[in-house]
């Protein structure tokens, strides 16, 4: 029911015989304008004209490749199903509507024929001409809009059922696209949690990092090593021994000088 109606929706948009495209794309992705082109018996630019007018209505999507070995891009299509089935929706329902009016217009007002000519008018335009037709003369016969009530009541409840399965596929689609953007959603949420409890983790690791190292410099502050206390032990000891010699120095000085003045006395 949904491929015969997108059928009818693409052939309405884009010319007759281009329905068969949606054979082509329906429930694919990314297909070949290439092979779109092998399958309608058609030249890619045919088939790229059917396209861009699909494409300007939203019906349709591409990407583009590069020929790696010909070094031109290669277009791959996508048919959007939800656009697809909204559009159909709304035409069905313009449909309808018309339909309607011309139900209300049966019921209400009488129209005229002329059988030879095959050609219906209302009744202000038959009683313009005379109630005689502006082609052959011939005298309009009153029609029994009795036919034509039923068939288009038919024609109404037939669009109605068409119109409630589109409602039904779009509901259905459209809930695979939530379930779809609620995974994508859960996923991108729990890889930023992730991405959190790492950057956490990381800048943990750097604080405890630079704690030891803190206490390490501290420590080496409290507790100089072997070598630095070897060499403060060996200055102390060079500082006493100067410090020993100069006041022996003093002491020999100072008693010279005193047997000096003891020898100057006798004298």
């Amino acid at each position: 029911m949904q491929i015969k109606l997108l059928h009818d929706l693409v052939e309405e948009m884009a010319g007759v015989n281009t329905g068969r495209i949606v054979d082509i794309l329906f429930g694919k992705k990314d297909v070949n304008e290439f092979l779109i082109a092998k399958k309608m018996e058609l030249t890619i630019n045919q088939v790229r004209n059917i396209l861009y007018r699909l494409s300007a209505d939203g019906l349709v999507s591409f990407i583009r490749k590069k020929d790696k070995r010909k070094g031109w891009y290669i277009y791959y299509w996508t048919l959007k199903t939800e656009k697809c089935l909204v559009r159909l929706e709304q035409s069905l329902i313009r449909k309808i509507e018309n339909l309607k009016g011309i139900l209300n217009n049966r019921e209400i007002k009488r129209y005229y024929i002329c059988k030879p000519c095959e050609i219906e008018v209302n009744e202000e335009k038959a009683l313009e001409h005379g109630f005689t037709c502006e082609e052959c003369s011939e005298v309009y016969e009153l029609v029994n809009n009795t036919r034509s009530i039923r068939d288009t009541k038919a024609k109404i409840t037939r669009t109605e059922k068409e119109l409630e399965t589109i409602h039904g596929e779009l509901e259905a689609v459209r809930e695979k696209e939530q379930k779809k953007r609620s995974r994508a959603n859960k996923k991108e949420a729990k890889e930023k949690d992730e991405k959190k409890a790492l950057m956490k983790a990381v800048k943990a690791a750097a604080r405890k990092k630079v704690a030891d190292a803190k206490k390490k410099i501290v420590k080496k502050k409290k507790t100089p090593t072997k070598k630095v206390v070897k060499k403060k032990a060996t200055l102390k000891k060079s500082v006493k021994k100067k410090v020993i010699k100069k006041s022996s120095g003093k002491k020999n000085v100072s008693l010279a000088s005193k047997l000096k003045k003891k020898f100057l006395r006798k004298k």
